[in-house]
């Protein structure tokens, strides 16, 4: 958001304009929810052919220099010297009760030179927060002003490379400089193939205008982005996760490797590693409400006794799934699969059944 209060707008606004895009905020920017097409459809739509979203909001760091990885890995849970050239990592920044400040991907580029991908809602707090830790290492954060697109589905690779981008050897969570100034990862935020390519400012209409020129390919907004990543079981930052939740009541363990969590001495390591000891406070499960009513984000949960158990986290209903979806936090004695939870909607108690994570198959291109 500017300092005038008002909401940044993307760089291909007249694109979505033209496009008949419904505008809402969203971590201070104006941001296309949805199109004429519809969300159920936008939904499936990406599900079985190819959807572009616009992610200019979110934002991306340039971290070079000798000290690079060193910086990096102080910064996150992350060994960065062990990443091989163009792999990509999920990792985080954490404070020191390691709560999670904000989900992150690090893409290594070059011997000195990695990419880093941040939220758009923490894009500040990251930018102030990685320069800082940087200071005490031989490195540059540069944050990047980029058009980022991505394109998610299993048309994506086809309708990438008619484009004229050839992306097809990548392999998911692998990342390239394509061009200059561009970055192209093969990663995504709905369980399907896709990638997502930033590009500068006066490429990104002619780009966006070929891709949309596939009749495989439809605008997507938030709105379905949102429902496709709840599906998929990933974390939306600020719901999700948050900086009071850490990554063993997350169930993200799996993002850090075991050496590091016994030995790593980056920033919340010595918490983390309490946390592990003590062992999951709560966990974070898939909930699948009875019936058809979706149950949203913040709704409270009880169990069979009225006892409150926690709370939703994220809701809505899964186009794919053929049914509600949710995820929130609960006792570990509940985390279980097909314990029953009642969630309070409008005065009413609405039964859950403890659902694995994913609601949908995951169909990433691992080689």
């Amino acid at each position: 958001m500017t300092d005038t209060g008002e909401l940044f707008q993307l760089p291909l606004k007249d694109l979505h304009e033209a496009a008949g895009a419904r505008f809402g905020g969203f971590a201070g920017w104006s941001m296309p929810i949805t199109y004429p097409l519809g969300v159920l459809k936008e939904h499936l739509h990406t599900r079985e052919k190819a959807g572009l979203f616009d992610i200019s909001h979110m934002k991306l760091f340039l971290v070079t220099g000798s000290g690079a990885g060193d910086a990096l890995s102080r910064a996150c849970p992350l060994d960065a010297a062990a990443l091989v050239a163009n792999q990509s990592k999920y990792t985080f920044f954490l404070n020191d009760d390691a709560g999670i400040i904000d989900d992150l991907i690090v893409t290594r580029l070059g011997e000195e030179r990695f990419m880093v991908v941040a939220n758009a809602g923490n894009a500040a707090t990251d930018e102030k927060h990685l320069k800082a830790v940087a200071a005490g290492f031989d490195c540059t954060v540069e944050p990047l002003d980029r058009v980022f697109l991505a394109l998610q589905g299993p048309a994506a690779e086809a309708v990438m490379t008619k484009a004229g981008l050839d992306l097809s050897a990548l392999t998911f969570m692998h990342g390239v400089e394509p061009r200059d100034d561009w970055f192209a990862s093969r990663s995504g935020y709905t369980g399907e193939d896709g990638f997502e390519v930033a590009m500068p400012w006066g490429e990104a209409k002619a780009f966006a205008e070929a891709l949309l020129a596939d009749e495989a390919v439809e605008w997507i907004g938030l709105a379905a982005r949102d429902s496709l990543r709840l599906e998929a079981g990933l974390c939306l930052h600020g719901q999700d996760i948050t900086p009071d939740i850490n990554p063993v009541d997350a169930g993200l363990m799996w993002a850090i490797p075991k050496s590091l969590r016994e030995t790593g001495g980056f920033i919340g390591a010595d918490a983390l590693r309490s946390a592990i000891a003590t062992g999951p406070q709560r966990k974070r499960v898939g909930l699948k409400p009875e019936g058809r009513q979706p149950v949203r984000a913040g709704a409270k949960l009880f169990d069979a006794n009225g006892n409150e158990a926690g709370q939703v986290t994220s809701g809505g209903f899964g186009p794919s799934a053929g049914f509600p979806v949710a995820m929130g936090y609960v006792p570990v004695a509940l985390s279980t699969s097909g314990s029953k939870i009642f969630a309070e909607v409008r005065g009413n108690r609405v039964p859950l059944d403890v659902h694995p994570l994913p609601f949908t198959q995951h169909r990433y291109r691992k080689g």
